[in-house]
């Protein structure tokens, strides 16, 4: 590979990194202002719920990309705040199911959309054809790296 592709690439993470802080610091400057006790990792669990309820806690590690132990943590912080609580799971005790509470569904609809402006900020410049090509190159990237972590 060339060096100049190579530094195209690293050029290009470090902005995919930049990115991903904006958009962390946009979501925590909004639940800052609304006074809504939460951080960007709890919210990360918040959304894999609010899309498939009833998740058991290794499945919501990996949905979010933490570890056990921190998605301990998470969950505990939620359940203090009464956004999700843990069920047995009737087949197997030892796991434990992590479900919403009515006020964890409820919080949904307060800050989905700010989800949708803060895309529509993001884009507001850009076709929808430029934004597909990048992720068809994002995809290629974490398949390229899939493939040799396997």
């Amino acid at each position: 590979m060339s060096e100049d592709k190579n530094e195209i690439i690293a050029a290009f993470t470090k902005e995919i990194i930049k990115v991903n802080i904006a958009f962390r610091q946009y979501i925590q400057a909004k639940l800052r202002h609304n006074n809504i006790d939460l951080t960007f990792e709890m919210l990360q669990v918040l959304g894999c719920l609010w899309t498939t309820d009833g998740v058991n806690q290794q499945e919501l590690a990996n949905m979010t990309v933490k570890d056990k132990a921190s998605m301990t943590y998470l969950i505990d912080n939620l359940s203090k705040r009464n956004l999700v609580y843990r069920q047995e799971n009737d087949n197997d005790r030892r796991n434990k199911m992590i479900y919403l509470t009515e006020e964890g569904k409820q919080l949904k609809e307060l800050i989905e959309p700010w989800l949708h402006e803060m895309h529509a900020f993001a884009g507001c410049d850009m076709p929808a054809e430029l934004i597909a090509d990048c992720m068809k190159v994002l995809t290629r990237f974490r398949e390229n790296l899939k493939q040799e972590t396997e």
